[in-house]
């Protein structure tokens, strides 16, 4: 199963960009959804993710206030708006989906919880 990601690009210090991950139906429908990233020569890690329902969303500390993640169930999208961009955002960006059929409200972070990647998207933030 393949997640589509798209929106990554180069953008200043400052600035904004806004990440797509697009999922099959039957897969988007039962998950969580998450987006991580990796830096070069470090681990991937926990960005933020919502739930099913979206009634839920946890963030990594060094993005709460700038980032968003939103969901739209009907276009079985995810969606990362990113702003205030700073060099240390600059990053792979992956979306990840998890199947919470029987845990609707808890909020998974580590990267062996989800099954499902997508290819990846580059940001680069220049100063």
């Amino acid at each position: 199963v393949q997640l589509q990601a798209s929106g990554g690009g180069l953008v200043q210090a400052g600035g904004s960009l806004r990440l797509s991950c697009a999922a099959p139906g039957r897969i988007f429908s039962r998950s969580q959804m998450a987006w991580f990233r990796q830096a070069p020569g470090k681990e991937r890690e926990f960005v933020v993710a919502i739930t099913r329902s979206g009634a839920n969303t946890d963030y990594k500390d060094s993005v709460k206030g700038r980032f968003t993640i939103s969901r739209d169930n009907a276009k079985n999208t995810v969606y990362l708006q990113m702003n205030t961009l700073s060099p240390e955002d600059t990053a792979v960006y992956y979306c990840a989906a998890k199947d919470t059929i029987l845990s609707n409200n808890r909020i998974y972070t580590g990267v062996s919880d989800y099954m499902y990647w997508g290819q990846g998207t580059q940001v680069t933030v220049s100063s």
